[in-house]
């Protein structure tokens, strides 16, 4: 048996078991960390796949160097004060991530949609996640001494280790994100790593001077909750609702301006609906395509399906023409939000779920089906696979009528949309494309496409009635180019959607940066953190 006291340490039946807990704390917290790089990144570069693609590389790739580097060390300094020294490092490394996330997203966003979000993650989450990674190879080093055991003893701890991840995933996602901020749940995380550093050092060293390394958390900075901003022509924003759900980060923001006072509606940092307060107008012209042309299509409907909720404005609004609107939202806590800030209210269901399992269990008809779930860099093309669209085509009357709002571009990059209108053509009979902006007039025609599909002959829209509807100001461009439509020509290259072959996410970049840049240039950036 080895004679140094670090050796005879490893055989005592509590430091076994702390070990164990070691290997399954740490397990569990390097899922809680990657979870949480999400929505540290989301805000800034969207819920995307690239997104959720950088923060498993850094994930992986930290893990892959943390084994490689902690075996070397294991093998060179097999004393559990370093194990929990690395520990101690990777607790600080953990709680200065809500410190850094200003300067290194405002410092990685002139890298792209890409490169940005593979950065960031690597500068955020990376240190803390290589240094959980050289975890695993010491606390095997130090608990096999006796090489007769060493496969057991390996396997035991891969296990308790593999099930601290399962716990660290299912509590985060299913507990964490719901009850707690990210920064409150950053804070536990790394002070609950130095905490089990400092166990260690008092309980097992006798050396209860370790327990001052518990006022380390207290020492760094800490992160601000910006919550006004005042811009250098008087207007002042405030953010009067944050909240994290299990689907994204909800932000309500309110603009005064000398002369008006708008209200916005963010998801994960994506516009989801802003109105003005005075009059209750929306100031996105999507908004009145979405209500004004399939009601003017089809004037004597009874019932409207909203599948995505928004701000509620679009269902408000079908509402108030005295028809009854269900909602399909998958987030229960937007319903909250939209009745709270936007006055959101309806006489039919307000339906939580998956649209694609609402649509496949229920058997109600409408007369307007609206599509309000897209923004431009977290596009669902699932909700739009020719066997998604075939279900909304069995949910409509006769003479029912679908709108869709997409953000995409017509005149470059138009792989997307055209995919997306072969996919309609294939379900319905008439296809129509109304930009909300002129073409012509854009360098690059990149903005809110309104798509109307329906199964007959082309119907007349009465352009001049509906630009004698209400606008607000700010959707003028929309109002003047209502039922101006657009087509592909034929030869224009697309695939058509389905659920075994569905490549737009990949083709559908250039779009989500660019509609990224936009939401970043904005003047709200502070407020998104």
């Amino acid at each position: 048996m080895p004679s140094n006291s670090s050796n005879h340490t490893v055989h005592q039946l509590p430091f076994v078991i702390f070990l164990v807990v070691t290997a399954l704390i740490c397990g569990a917290l390097v899922m809680v960390i990657e979870v949480l790089g999400s929505r540290v990144i989301n805000p800034f570069f969207g819920a995307s796949l690239f997104v959720w693609t950088s923060l498993i590389t850094v994930t992986l790739v930290g893990l892959a160097l943390g084994y490689c580097i902690g075996g070397l060390l294991s093998d060179r300094r097999a004393d559990p004060a370093y194990l929990y020294g690395i520990i101690f490092l990777a607790g600080i490394a953990v709680l200065l991530i809500p410190v850094l996330r200003k300067p290194v997203l405002e410092n990685t966003l002139s890298l792209g949609l890409r490169l940005g979000a593979l950065t960031a993650s690597s500068l955020l989450i990376g240190p803390a996640i290589f240094l959980l990674g050289c975890v695993s190879p010491y606390i095997i080093k130090i608990a096999a001494r006796e090489i007769r055991n060493i496969g057991r003893t390996v396997g035991l701890l891969y296990a308790v280790s593999t099930l601290g991840s399962l716990i660290g995933t299912i509590c985060t996602g299913f507990i964490l994100i719901a009850y707690f901020s990210i920064n409150q749940i950053f804070a536990f995380v790394g002070g609950s790593l130095i905490v089990l550093s400092s166990l260690y050092f008092v309980f097992f060293k006798k050396k209860p001077i370790a327990l001052l390394v518990l006022i380390v958390p207290f020492l760094l900075p800490a992160s601000r909750d910006i919550r006004t901003k005042l811009l250098e022509n008087g207007t002042v924003i405030t953010k009067v609702c944050d909240i994290e759900t299990f689907y994204g980060n909800i932000k309500v923001l309110d603009y005064r301006y000398p002369d008006k006072n708008i209200r916005e509606l963010l998801v994960d940092g994506a516009v989801s609906g802003t109105i003005d307060l005075d009059n209750g107008l929306p100031l996105y012209g999507y908004f009145y395509y979405l209500q004004y042309i399939p009601y003017s299509l089809n004037p004597r409907g009874q019932r409207c399906l909203a599948i995505g909720l928004g701000a509620g404005i679009i269902p408000r609004w079908y509402e108030k023409m005295g028809i009854m609107t269900d909602v399909v939202d998958i987030n229960p806590e937007i319903f909250a939000v939209a009745e709270k800030y936007f006055g959101f209210h309806t006489t039919g269901e307000k339906i939580v779920e998956d649209i694609r399992y609402f649509l496949n269990r229920s058997k109600n008809k409408y007369d307007y089906i609206i599509f309000d779930v897209f923004t431009g860099e977290n596009t669902p093309f699932y909700v739009l696979s020719r066997e998604s669209l075939q279900l909304i085509s069995q949910r409509l009357n006769h003479g029912g009528i679908l709108g869709i709002n997409l953000v995409g571009s017509i005149k470059a990059e138009t792989f997307v949309m055209a995919s997306v209108i072969k996919t309609l053509q294939q379900v319905f009979t008439t296809v129509e494309i109304y930009p909300t902006f002129d073409p012509d007039k854009q360098k690059w025609p990149m903005g809110n496409l309104e798509i109307i599909a329906y199964n007959s002959p082309p119907l007349t829209l009465a352009t001049a009635r509906l630009k004698t509807w209400r606008f607000h100001p700010e959707a003028a461009t929309a109002r003047d180019n209502l039922g101006k439509k657009f087509a592909f020509p034929p030869e224009t290259p697309g695939v058509i959607i389905t659920d075994n072959y569905n490549p737009l996410d990949f083709y559908d970049l250039k779009v989500r940066e660019g509609y990224r840049q936009w939401l970043l240039s904005r003047p709200n950036l502070e407020l998104l953190l």
